[in-house]
């Protein structure tokens, strides 16, 4: 067996510093699969979803949020191939119409699964794209802390407000559609929740560092 050269080894070295696409982490490659697959999946389970949208709101905030998420694909599998800053600045989604939340439980009729495609609502279909958009936020935020690319690792971090925000407009649809209603404690008891916590005061005493203190 040939043995490299301390030259040998210096230019093979240089020849993969040099090369963009290697300054990841292994894990972090992993974890970079996961987010765009999952960016797919959301778009294309957007694309099905529209067919069957009958709300012109709803359709509405699938087709924007649909456009960013696009976008952000784009901008994600740029910088995660070349490893570089990608040539288009992470956008700022902005909810249209931002709404109280309605508080309370409303009588319903119990859910059940769809027996045909016919049975197919509005409301089913916001509930699926509030799981897609809330999992895909969890995933950004997991997969960012184990990146070790700093280009890449403050695309996926910047992405993730914009998506909570996605998230909350979805909710806000249902909600005020009741599709998504949201249970109160009793007065007394969110009171004694809320008094649970109260903010330090003063100074802490922290102890002395012990660490490097030498004995002999």
């Amino acid at each position: 067996m040939q043995q490299q050269t301390p030259m040998n080894q210096g230019q093979q070295q240089g020849q993969t510093q040099g090369m963009p696409n290697m300054n990841h982490g292994g894990h972090e490659l992993f974890d970079l699969h996961e987010v765009l697959g999952d960016k797919i999946n959301l778009l294309d389970q957007f694309m099905i979803f529209r067919q069957y949208v009958q709300d012109p709101e709803l359709l509405d905030i699938l087709d924007r949020q649909y456009q960013f998420a696009l976008t952000h694909y784009n901008i994600t599998a740029e910088c995660f191939s070349t490893g570089q800053k990608p040539s288009q600045e992470t956008e700022t989604y902005m909810i249209q119409n931002m709404t109280p939340p309605v508080y309370g439980i409303k009588p319903s009729q119990p859910k059940k699964p769809n027996q045909s495609l016919a049975d197919v609502k509005d409301a089913g279909l916001s509930g699926h794209m509030l799981g897609l958009v809330k999992g895909h936020a969890s995933l950004l935020t997991m997969a960012s802390v184990e990146v070790t690319n700093p280009v890449v690792r403050r695309v996926l971090a910047s992405q993730v407000q914009h998506f909570i925000e996605m998230v909350y407009e979805i909710f806000q649809y249902q909600n005020k559609n009741g599709y998504y209603q949201v249970p109160q404690l009793s007065a007394q008891d969110a009171q004694a929740m809320l008094s649970a916590y109260t903010p330090a005061q003063g100074t802490p005493q922290m102890p002395s560092n012990q660490g490097g203190t030498t004995t002999h």
